[in-house]
């Protein structure tokens, strides 16, 4: 492989992402500022019934130049304006070209979930630097955990809310067949399916992994103890502070992979060791510390794995989401040079870590720079920026 051809292919690929972030940032800018003149222009109209009229043409208009629906269009105004008063550093980032609109479009939608001005801000503050180095996908649960940690009151009363609308629904289709729809906490759903996930596979059975655990959720609804789904306990990793644990603070309990989060104490309540078991990680609140023990051999032990995978969630290679499960146990440093302990050991997808023991395994940033394989950032960074750079941004933002 051409090591500097396919750098100079790449730094073309960073130039152009960095072009289209830009042209969809001009775009909304130029949408915002016809919408801001044309209600500029029907203030001035007497008749109520006609302004109206006048600024409900604004989208249709804004839609037809555009090839967008009215729908569209409302919601992407309304989404660009709130990040540019909500989170002018964000903003400035997407009119850069740091961010997409992909990524912008659910900081925005993050914004209007947050209620107190100074989460705003402090969102503002930290999230584009996780942004413009991590996926939609891995700032989508960036910003769910960032939520349930700043906003931690606001978020439990959230969250019980829609506890209370907990429902299951069956739906009949074609062919003999029916969906049926759950909604239930998302840590009970995520017991459900590691219950599923661990279905044996009698000898010779020739059904798909998805027939199998089609079948072995009927079994578990309509029986109780059937030789298909036995009665193997189930193991689920949540991470909770420390001082969340002790009722010092509210907090949310997060996943192991960061896809969900619950209100820590639902998580504290009684559940049946028989059926699930949450392992439930202590990290330090400042520190994010949460392994610190040993060990001499090569191998981590199990409990040591355990607790690796709970901690990383997901393969440790940007962008990639491959549950830390499915992962290999890598050495970060070989070993022996390298102790196997926690702050050496990483999961990585066995491609990833394929890769890496051919030192062909780089972190490309979309700034174009390649660093050395380092984990992926996951949590909530801490510290914020000054108010002089806030304030800074705020009035870039006027234009």
């Amino acid at each position: 492989m051409d090591g500097n051809g396919n750098a100079g292919v790449l730094e073309g690929l960073t130039s152009l992402g960095r072009e289209r972030a830009r042209a969809e940032a001009a775009e909304l800018v130029a949408m915002l500022r016809f919408r801001d003149a044309e209600l500029v222009r029907t203030a001035g109209i007497e008749s109520p019934m006609v302004r109206l009229v006048e600024r409900s043409a604004i989208a249709l208009e804004i839609g037809q130049a555009m090839g967008l629906s009215e729908g569209q269009v409302t919601n992407r105004l309304a989404a660009a304006e709130r990040l540019r008063e909500r989170g002018p550093q964000t903003w400035l980032a997407f009119r850069r070209g740091d961010v997409d609109w992909a990524r912008s479009r659910e900081i925005a939608s993050t914004l209007l979930l947050l209620q107190r001005p100074e989460s705003h801000d402090r969102l503002d503050d930290t999230v584009v630097a996780y942004a413009a180095t991590h996926t939609v996908a891995e700032l989508r649960a960036w910003l769910k955990r960032f939520v349930a940690r700043v906003e931690a009151e606001e978020a439990a009363q959230r969250a019980e809310a829609a506890r209370r609308q907990r429902d299951v629904q069956v739906t009949h289709v074609d062919d003999a067949m029916a969906w049926v729809n759950a909604f239930v906490p998302s840590h009970q759903a995520a017991a459900i399916d590691a219950r599923l996930r661990r279905t044996p596979r009698p000898d010779g059975d020739d059904r798909t992994r998805g027939q199998l655990r089609a079948d072995a959720f009927v079994d578990l609804l309509l029986a109780e103890d059937t030789p298909t789904t036995g009665r193997a306990r189930t193991d689920i990793g949540v991470v909770i502070d420390a001082d969340v644990l002790v009722g010092a603070e509210p907090g949310p309990a997060v996943s192991d992979d960061g896809t969900w989060t619950v209100p820590a104490e639902w998580v504290l309540e009684h559940l049946d060791p028989d059926d699930t078991f949450f392992h439930r990680l202590l990290v330090d609140p400042i520190t994010r510390d949460v392994l610190a023990h040993e060990y001499v051999g090569r191998f981590a032990p199990d409990v040591l794995a355990t607790a690796i995978s709970f901690r990383d969630g997901v393969c440790q290679a940007p962008g990639c989401l491959r549950p830390a499960r499915d992962c290999d146990l890598d050495h970060r440093e070989p070993h022996p040079r390298g102790p196997t302990k926690g702050s050496n050991l990483w999961a990585l997808h066995r491609r990833h870590h394929t890769m890496k023991s051919h030192r062909t395994l780089r972190w490309i940033l979309p700034s174009g720079r390649t660093v050395d394989a380092e984990p992926a950032t996951h949590g909530v960074p801490h510290g914020n920026t000054s108010d002089v750079e806030r304030a800074l941004a705020r009035g870039l933002t006027a234009e």
